[in-house]
């Protein structure tokens, strides 16, 4: 695989991700707000541009499994650290939207 084409899978690893980051926190302050529904779908958003970065990630480790990829690149690496702190930020946007929702039930029965 060229060079040229593993920044470019790089470059969209990166946009995914930060799409899927910013519809998590998103998510959260919809939740913040009392909109359940909005949180939601904020979080299918990031659900789907983790999956378009997935699709990214599978086809860059399917070439080095045929052995037909070049070095690893710094911008590759950050792709991933970005990719990964999304799902972070996610996986924890999930928790909070679920205590802000209990803590929303609870304010509504005092």
């Amino acid at each position: 695989m060229k060079t040229e084409t593993i920044q470019e899978l790089s470059f969209m690893i990166i946009l995914h991700a930060g799409n899927a980051r910013s519809a998590a926190f998103e998510a959260i302050a919809a939740a913040k707000r009392g909109e359940t529904d909005t949180a939601t779908d904020k979080l299918k958003e990031a659900d789907a541009a983790f999956l378009d970065a997935h699709k990214l990630q599978t086809e860059l480790l399917q070439e080095e499994a045929r052995g037909t990829t070049s070095d690893m690149s710094v911008l590759l690496v950050h792709a991933q650290d970005h990719l990964m702190t999304a799902m972070t930020v996610k996986e924890l946007a999930v928790e909070m939207i679920d205590m802000i929702t209990r803590l929303n039930r609870l304010e509504e029965t005092t």
